[in-house]
């Protein structure tokens, strides 16, 4: 990652030493000139600023830095790269599928979409860690991986919509945040489905008959006894020892509880 900011860097220092940002359009992707030998636009265009504001490209480089320095150092640089490579490639794709659809010497795919796609790597691997938002504003990583969410269901139904008037030439629009999306779910497909499996079993387990009795019998046991937890061997209560662990045995017939010194030394309840 930090060879993809120092390249970005130096690509926007250079488009302001020379007109009409002709470096970033030397670099561009553009299958119209790649198709007549300019190869090199197959990788460069990955080193394009997406904006000419210092500020805003800044702020984006530091971004795209930190969260590709956490990711490798919990991928290793070997996934990392085949995370990028991949995304690289199906941006080139992509982006050729959409030329032959409508011819255009423009250009016709970005990583914009891909370097953020490292956020919801991140979120996936981080959600619960807490960051400041604007430097100000605390918030855990998932909300902010929910808003990215959005900002491409945004882009891709606005690019939708301008097919009316910009023709097919619109379908750059909704191809970039597709192929991102897809160059995650490539690599994180088999972690959402065991916390989707997890979910499924949490909520059966709420919605239990098991698990609404204990919590119906609990309640009732605090409102007309003034405790939750009674030691069925010693009669110890959590309102008398309120620093005591209380475990329910699984092999008794009921729900019986036990303190932490008879859990593992009572008869069983049949």
């Amino acid at each position: 990652m930090l060879i993809v900011v120092i390249g970005t860097a130096l690509v926007w220092l250079l488009d302001q030493f020379s007109q009409s940002y002709s470096m970033s359009n030397l670099l561009c992707f553009a299958p119209y000139f790649i198709l007549r030998g300019e190869v090199w636009r197959l990788v460069t265009f990955i080193f394009v600023p997406e904006t000419s504001n210092l500020l805003f490209l800044a702020i984006s480089l530091y971004f795209y830095y930190w969260i590709g320095s956490v990711l490798e150092k919990h991928w290793g640089t070997t996934k990392f790269t085949v995370f990028y490579l991949v995304g690289l490639v199906l941006n080139i794709l992509a982006g050729f599928l959409v030329y032959f659809v409508f011819p255009t010497p423009f250009n016709t795919a970005t990583m914009y979409y891909v370097n953020l796609s490292l956020f919801f790597s991140f979120a996936t691997l981080y959600g619960e860690m807490q960051v400041l938002l604007f430097f100000v504003i605390p918030i855990k990583v998932k909300w902010l991986a929910w808003a990215d969410a959005a900002l491409f269901a945004f882009d891709i139904i606005l690019s939708l919509t301008k097919i009316p008037t910009l023709g097919m030439y619109a379908l750059v629009g909704v191809a970039a945040p597709i192929v991102a999306i897809l160059n995650y779910l490539i690599f994180f497909w088999d972690d959402l489905m065991a916390s989707l499996g997890r979910v499924k079993r949490q909520t059966a387990h709420r919605a239990s008959r098991q698990t609404v009795n204990f919590k119906q019998a609990t309640k009732h046991a605090q409102q007309t006894k003034g405790y939750i937890h009674k030691c069925a061997v010693c009669g110890k209560t959590d309102t008398d020892y309120p620093d005591e662990e209380f475990r329910y045995c699984s092999k008794c017939n009921g729900y019986y509880c036990y303190c932490s010194e008879h859990i593992h030394n009572h008869v069983h309840i049949q």
